[in-house]
């Protein structure tokens, strides 16, 4: 079992460093970063975003991500407003720039990953997606996450 496990490990590492390389590739011809991209996908739903939120959503920890929103406010691409329902939180909106900035990343995106073909037939981007998300289900339980929490505080 630990060797599947240590197989499995190192073939999602793989195959998710690879697809990041593959997006950042298409990405680097306007200037953004794959975290960058994440960000405007999430905001693109219209509803604005807590940084929380787009802190999971990017994969970054807090100061990174902050960073990274500055940079965006900067390129007219993000603004950020006082959360009416909380107001000691910020979301994140997309401006009118954001928003056709968005849908032209997920055009490039899309052609870049095309001109390869595709890389799985329907049914196994199906199945590989089911998978995939229960897997991330069932390393999001509760029982998992306190694990982790209490081998974090070990380790410092």
């Amino acid at each position: 079992m630990a060797r599947r496990l240590e197989e499995l490990l190192r073939l999602l590492t793989r195959a998710e460093r690879l697809s990041a390389r593959r997006v950042q590739s298409v990405l680097e011809e306007f200037d953004c970063s794959v975290e960058a991209w994440r960000v405007l996908d999430l905001l693109s739903d219209g509803q604005g975003h807590h940084m929380t939120a787009l802190a999971d959503h990017a994969f970054l920890p807090a100061p990174s991500l902050t960073k990274l929103i500055d940079q965006l406010v900067d390129q007219n691409l993000v603004y950020r407003r006082v959360d009416p329902a909380d107001r000691r939180r910020v979301l994140a909106h997309l401006t009118p720039r954001g928003v056709r900035r968005r849908q032209q990343l997920a055009r490039e995106v899309r052609a870049g990953w095309a001109q390869s073909g595709p890389l799985l037939a329907e049914a196994d981007g199906e199945q590989l997606h089911a998978l995939l998300d229960r897997l991330a289900a069932a390393l999001e339980d509760p029982v998992t996450t306190a694990r982790g929490e209490r081998a974090a505080g070990r380790a410092r």
